[in-house]
């Protein structure tokens, strides 16, 4: 009479143990992915706010336009400002990731 091979201890123990060992590597991508997921819609946002300035750029041309030197400077001065802003924030957002990537890392851990 032949033995099951599906009878071996060594592999009963595996296929308990198969489980545990997958658990953790796909907490871990979950984190890693929603890390991603967060990145990509900072860099949404920031995309958002360059085509929102683009746009008034583009309105100054087909409506009043400034007829003073310091009507001009003063719009762009205010467009580079939101630009800057932008920037400033989609930067800090971007600097808080790895803290957070790290802080999800241990939780999922």
């Amino acid at each position: 009479m032949s033995q099951n091979p599906f009878d071996n201890p060594m592999l009963e123990w595996w296929q308990q143990q198969w489980p545990k060992g997958v658990n953790p590597m796909v907490r871990l991508q979950q984190a890693w992915l929603e890390n991603l997921a967060e990145a990509l819609q900072f860099e949404a946002e920031f995309l958002m706010a360059i085509a929102q300035s683009g746009e008034r750029i583009a309105r100054t041309f087909d409506g009043p336009q400034p007829t003073t030197p310091e009507e001009v400077k003063a719009y762009y001065e205010a467009l580079v400002k939101e630009m800057s802003d932008a920037q400033m924030k989609s930067l800090e957002q971007a600097s808080r990731l790895s803290h957070d990537f790290r802080k999800r890392l241990w939780e999922k851990i």
